[in-house]
């Protein structure tokens, strides 16, 4: 029944571009881990959300192959600015290119290295941050990613329910790592958040004024 659902919802959700069908395509091609890539689903809620929250400035830690990317500059209006941080130096090149030739890759800024070495050498107020990194670290960039967060503004983080990993318990560096995540949310008071039960889970966290 599951795979009717899901095939249902895909039926009934906005089309993929074909520049991002394509970039799709290509990933699960040619790269390890594929399933990394947002997809057509997921790539559309990121767009739909990053849409309605209408943000000027957006930081992404994880650009991986650039859709989800993508998705958050094609929802942007003229003047903003998505600022992308990939550890894997191996894949600028790449990445450089693809945002070159995409429609709102005009918007992107590639930066390649330790996300917590580059965000706090970013003076830039944001209004959405994307987070899509190591999972072992996703406390850390929350706590590096919120003293820039303007209040009201919005993270969206992904993979926190990690397969259903988080809910069972497991003990391995990545869910452990979640986990503290999704406590540490849970409990801020300067937070209000809940999770979505799509693909991995993906949370939705606002900075309250």
């Amino acid at each position: 029944m599951q795979r009717e659902i899901d095939d249902y919802i895909t039926l009934h959700t906005s089309a993929e571009p074909p520049h991002l069908a394509r970039l799709y395509r290509h990933t699960w091609l040619h790269r390890l881990y594929p399933q990394m890539c947002s997809g057509h689903v997921q790539g559309r809620i990121i767009k739909m959300l990053t849409a309605m929250i209408n943000p000027a400035k957006v930081l992404e830690l994880g650009t991986f192959t650039g859709y989800s990317a993508l998705c958050i500059a094609e929802a942007l209006e003229p003047h903003g600015e998505l600022h992308t941080v990939e550890i894997d130096d191996e894949n600028a090149e790449a990445l450089e290119q693809l945002f070159a030739s995409s429609p709102g890759g005009d918007k992107v800024k590639l930066h390649v290295g330790d996300a917590l070495e580059i965000i706090p050498a970013l003076d830039i107020q944001w209004d959405m941050v994307y987070i899509d990194a190591n999972k072992r670290h996703y406390c850390e960039y929350l706590e590096a990613v919120l003293p820039r967060l303007r209040p009201g503004g919005f993270i969206i983080a992904d993979n926190t329910l990690w397969g259903g990993k988080i809910a069972e318990g497991a003990t391995d560096a990545q869910s452990a790592g979640i986990a503290r995540f999704n406590d540490l949310v849970a409990s801020d008071p300067r937070l209000e958040t809940v999770i979505l039960p799509l693909r991995d889970g993906l949370s939705l966290i606002r900075k309250l004024p």
